[in-house]
């Protein structure tokens, strides 16, 4: 795979309570993707940024919400969001990463 495309793949490292509970739970990381990307090139963009060992990616399209601005209605955008199991003794450190 091209490694210019892997390098954009990965948007943002998603941090929340619910991400941390799985990193602790199920050794899973929560990230934001491209939209066009696969579960394939997740994968390989994962293994190559952190050095890690990926057992599965898991991939969802959220729908933006329609809100209120004002006198006028707008949309946030749709994300893409992938969660990647990495096998037993695997993490990432978003902290050292940096």
């Amino acid at each position: 795979m091209n490694t210019q495309r892997l390098m954009k793949i990965l948007l943002a490292p998603i941090v929340s309570e619910k991400s941390t509970m799985l990193a602790d739970k199920h050794e899973q990381v929560a990230f934001k993707v491209c939209s066009t990307a696969t579960k394939d090139e997740i994968k390989a963009a994962v293994e190559l940024l952190f050095k890690v060992e990926v057992e599965a990616v898991r991939v969802i399209n959220q729908a933006g919400k329609q809100k209120r601005f004002g006198r006028t209605m707008g949309r946030r955008s749709d994300v893409r969001k992938a969660y990647v199991a990495l096998k037993a003794g695997q993490e990432i450190n978003f902290s050292e990463a940096a």
